[in-house]
């Protein structure tokens, strides 16, 4: 699947500002919302699509860096973000 560049709508409560945005995946944060994790423990940063595969592809632990849509500019904009994988569209199906 491909998961870098694809671009999705942002439907959490935890990046407030991202509410129903267009966003686009920058790169994937491999066990970053796990539960109980150190925020000072390392984990991969994978951005590309061959790593995420071999790493076991895209799970509920994860978080996944985006840029989101700047419609009055007309470009993704140049911040990223770090929502959960489960609060981005196209991995809200994901196993808890």
């Amino acid at each position: 699947m491909k998961t870098i560049g694809l671009e999705t709508v942002y439907r959490g409560s935890e990046h407030r500002y991202l509410g129903g945005l267009r966003v686009r995946i920058v790169a994937v944060l491999k066990g970053a919302a796990r539960e109980g994790r150190d925020p000072d423990e390392d984990y991969a940063y994978l951005k590309d699509d061959d790593e995420i595969a071999r790493a076991g592809g895209v799970t509920a632990d994860d978080r996944i860096e985006v840029q989101p849509w700047m419609e009055k500019e007309q470009r993704f904009s140049f911040v990223t973000s770090d929502p959960r994988a489960i609060d981005l569209e196209c991995f809200a199906e994901l196993p808890r």
